[in-house]
């Protein structure tokens, strides 16, 4: 056995009832061992909620969108149209003009976001599961209906089983006059509520969607898009289909995968992330001044041990190591048993669910946990630099004493 490590251990399982170093070793040893728990379960939940945005986001998010690089709009030319059809792994092209309007149902109203699009939500058969009332046909035949998310629904008191009550939307016409706006200056359109979903509250709170015939006249869109929604056949890989189509439409448009469509709220998550990886890791820093004490104190209680291996022929290196070792086995003693916890702790949550929601609607019962091995690594390697930087001083103090 390592000679350093074993006279460290001898000191680190010392019986001592008196030993007030000893006690102050388990301080430490608890210190990281907390912190460390926390850290693991804390990141474990950043991943969980990253995962379930992206499960929330996929019930209405395309696989890929085609986006204007400059601009909100674009005109859908036949080259164009028909170098996107050729890309092999698209399974349907959906057509979507987005645009911010006045919604008006009976005496109430709101400013909405009304997504067009060409087809009955066709492309999205997994937005059959946040239906909670009527249907989210869009058309059916010359019959236009409008899906709203309940947030929208809730503020205008829309209910779908009204037959009578229809739907208006107001949107300023093109070129009119808003310093002194009358009723000629806005299109205005009724349509009949067809259904309400609920998918995230800020989708919930905002959109309408509609069919892509019934926005035409309303925006005045000339043919114009404000983007192109692409799904992707089963088996393919998306990521290729991606390269491929950005390569056909060159740099006048973006294609986005599901989480560039949402990249500034995953960066969000990521930047919290990473604040709570410093807090929490300075938390264990701070515990970790409590290994500097203890072996202060050892190295002053074992002033005579010193001596004695010096003048065996000890050289100070090995003094060095031999307290770097004790603080090593106090430090990572602690932080072992840390990650263990940790990951019992997530592997609990993410089995059992013991940590409820509690929130009336949530689309999960439990805190979502995902762990990933990126984190116990960076984890680790945070441990392994504070342990050695708070052991480092008292085991050169240590080794520089003489006999």
């Amino acid at each position: 056995m390592n000679l350093p490590f074993l006279i460290a251990r001898r000191y680190f399982l010392t019986k001592k009832k008196t030993s007030y170093i000893n006690l102050i070793a388990i301080i430490s040893m608890l210190g990281v061992c907390i912190g460390t728990m926390a850290l693991i379960v804390v990141l474990s939940v950043f991943n969980g909620l990253e995962d379930f945005n992206r499960q929330l986001f996929k019930t209405v998010d395309s696989d890929l969108r085609m986006v204007p690089t400059s601009g909100k709009r674009f005109t859908i030319s036949d080259s164009l149209w028909s170098g996107l059809k050729k890309i092999q792994g698209i399974e349907h092209i959906t057509q979507v003009y987005e645009e911010n309007a006045l919604v008006q149902y009976q005496d109430r109203r709101t400013v909405a976001t009304i997504k067009a699009v060409d087809d009955n939500l066709a492309t999205h058969p997994e937005m059959d599961t946040a239906r909670i009332a009527g249907s989210l046909q869009l058309q059916n035949q010359l019959q236009n209906f409008a899906v709203l998310g309940v947030g929208v629904a809730r503020m205008l008191g829309v209910s779908p089983e009204d037959p009578l009550t229809a739907l208006e939307i107001w949107y300023p016409r093109k070129n009119a006059n808003l310093a002194a706006p009358g009723l000629e200056a806005f299109n205005e359109a009724a349509i009949q509520p067809g259904g309400i979903f609920s998918i995230e509250q800020t989708f919930d709170d905002h959109y309408i969607f509609v069919p892509l015939r019934f926005a035409e006249d309303l925006f005045e869109t000339n043919g114009q898009r404000t983007a192109l929604e692409f799904k992707v056949k089963p088996g393919v890989d998306i990521e290729t289909v991606q390269q491929e189509m950005q390569k056909a439409v060159g740099e006048k448009y973006k294609v986005q995968n599901q989480d560039e469509q949402h990249a500034s709220l995953f960066r969000a998550i990521q930047i919290e992330k990473l604040f709570v990886f410093v807090t929490l890791t300075l938390i264990i820093a701070i515990a970790s001044f409590n290994i500097y004490f203890s072996l202060s104190m050892l190295a002053i209680e074992k002033k005579a041990d010193v001596a004695t291996l010096l003048a065996m022929g000890a050289w100070p290196g090995l003094i060095r190591r031999i307290f770097l070792a004790e603080g090593a086995l106090v430090g990572f003693s602690g932080a072992l048993v840390g990650l263990i916890l940790g990951i019992v702790i997530c592997w609990a949550q993410e089995t059992y669910g013991l940590v409820k929601m509690q929130l009336v609607g949530s689309l999960v019962d439990a805190y979502p946990v995902r762990m990933q091995v990126q984190d116990l690594i960076g984890t680790v390697i945070a441990l392994i630099i504070i342990t050695l930087a708070a052991s480092w001083m008292p085991a050169q103090k240590a080794a520089r004493q003489e006999l």
